[in-house]
């Protein structure tokens, strides 16, 4: 009778264990590491959707004048003043599959949002692409301080 009760213990753990596994994969919330390791982005959820904010920069000071980098390629004079960390990366970033979401994706080396599409390709990576008309490329991000 006990090795019965052990083994629908086991059996409901595996079962139950099995999609929270797959959700904490699926789960696109945390620190991420770019492809190049010069920045970290903070993904959260929000407003149905997910949203990314840079929270650490390699190099987080301008090297000509020493003031904290800015995002300075940004076409609109205001804009180009704000400091890059705590800029937002993705806008509209909404469901657009399993493990994916779609929107916009801002890149501060020339002050652009393109269209852009995330998708977790497993528990410590993060696939981040974007698209200008029919030219698309990315990157692969990695989780930190899991």
């Amino acid at each position: 009778m006990i090795r019965r009760f052990a083994v629908l213990v086991a059996c409901l753990a595996a079962l139950f264990g099995a999609p929270s596994a797959r959700a904490q994969s699926a789960d696109a919330s945390g620190t991420w590491l770019t492809q190049a390791g010069d920045a970290r982005v903070k993904v959260s959820k929000c407003g149905g959707g997910i949203c990314g904010v840079i929270v650490w920069l390699k190099e987080p000071y301008d090297t000509a004048s020493g003031q904290p980098a800015s995002d300075s390629k940004n076409p609109n004079p205001a804009l180009a003043r704000r400091p890059l960390i705590g800029l937002p990366l993705f806008s509209g970033m909404q469901p657009s599959g399993p493990n994916k979401w779609s929107g916009q994706i801002y890149n501060a080396d020339d002050g652009n949002a393109y269209a852009s599409h995330i998708s977790v390709t497993g528990t410590d990576t993060l696939r981040v692409e974007g698209c200008v008309g029919a030219l698309c490329g990315g990157e692969t991000w990695t989780r930190v301080g899991r």
